[in-house]
């Protein structure tokens, strides 16, 4: 399992429920990463999407203790059964895509996390763990800075070396 993101220098991730910054050439990375492949998302984050809908094209599983079911995604009510329903696939093409929580509870489970760096900072009310200051994780990987929407982001890759079993 992996995550992906984008972070601001401060490591925000988010704002009013929503991604702090418009920034097409990290939308079109996200897409292209995660087309095909698993999402794991809370019900916030789901609820962040146009139209509260899933995403096209990927299996969509929202971890919702007391969410009802649905057609167009696979709801689970706890870990235990967010953990047996991922070993279902191969776990190189399963993402984490937010929120804080899902992120914050799933990072040490994760093998990578892809992390768009913007060169700004966004006025987050959420934040992800600063990873360079974490011992678990090492910066494997740097892309040369991009400029995009105004904005200069980074690609970078972050590897586990401890990564917990599910």
């Amino acid at each position: 399992m992996k995550a992906i993101l984008h972070a601001d220098k401060e490591w925000g991730i988010g704002k009013n429920n929503d991604l702090m910054f418009s920034i097409p050439a990290d939308m079109k990375f996200f897409r292209e990463t995660t087309t095909g492949n698993v999402v794991v998302m809370g019900s916030n984050t789901l609820k962040s999407f146009p139209g509260g809908k899933p995403l096209k094209n990927r299996i969509n599983i929202v971890l919702n203790p007391t969410g009802e079911d649905r057609d167009d995604c696979l709801i689970v009510r706890s870990l235990d059964e967010l953990f047996a329903e991922i070993k279902k696939y191969d776990s190189e093409k399963v993402f984490v895509v937010g929120g804080a929580m899902m992120y914050k509870t799933l990072l040490p489970y994760c093998t990578e996390v892809l992390v768009t760096r913007v060169d700004a900072v966004g006025g987050a009310d959420r934040f992800f763990e600063n990873l360079d200051e974490n011992k678990n994780y090492k910066l494997t990987s740097v892309s040369e800075p991009i400029e995009t929407n105004g904005y200069i982001i980074r690609f970078t890759t972050y590897t586990n070396l401890k990564v917990k079993e599910y």
